[in-house]
């Protein structure tokens, strides 16, 4: 009855706090983790404990899948090298800088637990930045760099407190450290794809959205699972079946059971973070208490852990600077490779018009340089900048995950609890204060947003795509009903006009036909729903390919999604599919 009781007023806290929030301008973690602070010293309130490998190996996963299924793969691998640099690199060296931090300030723990500590405060947490930086127009190319690196840093940290732990009970080599992050790396990815492919091939046979929605929800331990029976990054794996799910989603799920299926996993995961940001308020009053049973000093903790934020904070802003030089030119070879790339689509042209070409050969041809020509229009529209670098570097708060695994450490590990209390301080420090502040510095940094106008353009040329697609379905001589029937003429026309994409507003809503046609509606459904599955393959090539942003992409894809979904109900009922 009581952990009822706890589970119904932290539900209704959580969403009280994250509406008054948001008349507030402020991120929901932020507010979370204030009235966890507050509540946290108040006689009578409860402070739920919950082990840390619940958290790490029961919420963790959920959260990290539903995040990876909302980024674009396109967008993932056109920024992979500064994602992999923030979430590998990065992490690699905040762990050693601030672990060598560690045992220079409290020598008395050695060198494994020193990196141990430092593993545990290496990943950030852009839970917060991100909720923000949308509210307040950042580009979409940085919001996909801080979100790739929340879900990549995580398993990288992991593997290296696992790595720090092992060492506190037996010595390891510096290349058996190397050798097992690769084999971590290699066999979760591999995990992970597997997952991800046999996750949509097995559920697109289902035809019910609850069951779709109820295997989804098993989908992220069904990687996370055996990639750590195996030894490897159990995290990584969920993070790579999320983006293949994300990914291969519309090429095999029903409209609607994505649909159903997004919904339900935005109010899990809404519901996952905010208890964890709350729950890490909570505790600090639990922590502040077991570290004064062990004889921990407040004024040295906190002075450890400032100095390892102020380290931190200097290492990821010596970090990205680079990374913005290689962006620029990344752009500059862009700029050159443009005109080259103009001629080479010439005298391709010139080739096929010649008949020199196969067929076979020209499609590959076709599909490479125009893939190269978009990736070349990515670099010289999407750039970051030294503004957008500024808030990368600052955007690095740490957050929940970093509570849970300092408690992780072993029970044996020297200073455990001063260890412990200092993870926390530096969580909420950077979460806090660069939470705060970060509004200010995106403002007093001027980045700009995404430009508006291009994206219009691009929504617009898509529709023309999408519509050149349902035509070619709709003026086939050879276009015929299921039994080999003919069409009526006027329900050919109606699904014309309902087929126009950029003209939403004067679009009738599918799946409710025309009076003149409401006793005709079975062809209506049927011959409206083979439109939409060709539009949708259109969309999908463009999208593999890269031909247009990915706001674009989305708005497209929404617009079909609700379409085809009203439809399906209604082939659904009427049993005509």
């Amino acid at each position: 009855m009581e952990l009822t009781l706890i589970a119904v007023v932290g539900v209704v806290s959580v969403v009280a706090v994250a509406a008054f929030a948001n008349r507030l301008g402020l991120a929901a973690p932020l507010a979370l983790v204030i009235v966890g602070l507050g509540l946290s010293f108040v006689p009578g309130v409860p402070h739920p404990q919950i082990a840390p490998e619940w958290i790490l190996a029961g919420v963790l996963p959920p959260l990290l899948y539903a995040s990876a299924v909302t980024i674009p793969v396109v967008d993932f691998r056109r920024n992979i090298r500064v994602i992999s640099s923030l979430a590998i690199l990065l992490v690699v060296l905040t762990t050693l800088g601030t672990g060598w931090l560690f045992h220079l300030l409290l020598p008395g723990i050695g060198w494994p637990a020193a990196f141990a500590l430092g593993a545990v405060i290496s990943p950030t947490d852009a839970v917060a930045a991100t909720a923000m930086g949308r509210k307040l127009g950042l580009p979409h190319r940085l919001l996909v760099v801080l979100e790739g690196e929340g879900l990549v840093n995580d398993a990288s940290a992991l593997v290296l407190l696992r790595s720090a732990t092992a060492a506190l009970a037996a010595s390891v080599s510096v290349w058996g450290v190397v050798g097992e992050f690769l084999y971590a790396v290699v066999v979760a990815a591999a995990v992970g794809l597997a997952v991800g492919v046999v996750n949509v091939r097995l559920r697109a046979l289902l035809k019910d959205p609850v069951l779709n929605t109820a295997i989804s929800f098993v989908v992220p331990f069904l990687a996370y699972l055996p990639a750590e029976a195996l030894g490897a990054s159990g995290v990584l794996a969920v993070v790579v079946a999320g983006l293949v799910t994300g990914h291969e989603g519309p090429r095999f799920l029903r409209a609607q059971d994505r649909i159903a299926e997004d919904t339900n996993w935005r109010t899990l995961a809404f519901l996952l973070e905010s208890g964890l940001f709350l729950l890490m308020g909570l505790s600090v009053e639990g922590l502040l208490a077991d570290a004064g049973d062990a004889g921990v000093s407040a004024g040295r903790t906190a002075a450890v852990a400032m100095a390892a934020v102020g380290l931190g904070l200097a290492l990821r802003m010596v970090f990205v600077a680079p990374i913005v030089t290689g962006l620029r030119r990344r752009q500059g070879r862009a700029a050159d490779l443009q005109p080259r790339l103009e001629r080479l689509r010439t005298d391709f042209d010139e080739l096929v018009r010649q008949g020199r070409v196969g067929e076979r050969k020209q499609r590959r041809l076709e599909h490479r340089i125009t893939r190269a020509a978009a990736t070349v229009q990515f670099e010289l529209n999407e750039t970051l900048g030294w503004r957008g670098g500024v808030v990368l570097a600052w955007a690095g708060m740490r957050g929940a995950i970093t509570v849970a695994a300092a408690q992780t450490l072993p029970p044996e590990t020297p200073l455990r609890s001063h260890l412990i209390l200092i993870a926390f301080v530096v969580a909420a420090t950077t979460l806090l204060l660069q939470g705060l502040t970060l509004p200010t510095v995106i403002r007093a940094a001027k980045v700009p947003g995404d430009d508006m106008d291009r994206l219009r353009a691009d929504y617009l040329e898509l529709g023309g795509e999408l519509d050149a697609a349902a035509l070619s379905v709709l003026d086939d001589p050879g276009l015929a009903t299921p039994d080999g029937g003919r069409y009526e003429p006027q329900v050919v026309e109606q699904v014309r006009a309902d087929s126009r994409i950029p003209s939403e507003k004067k679009k009738r809503l599918a799946g409710q036909p025309g009076a003149a046609i409401a006793d005709l509606r079975d062809q209506y459904v049927q011959l409206r729903l083979r439109v939409l599955d060709a539009e949708v393959a259109r969309l999908l090539e463009a999208r593999d390919i890269g031909l247009y942003s990915t706001q674009a992409l989305d708005r497209a894809q929404h617009m079909l999604d609700v379409d085809a979904a009203r439809l399906q109900q209604l082939d659904d009922a009427t049993g005509t599919g």
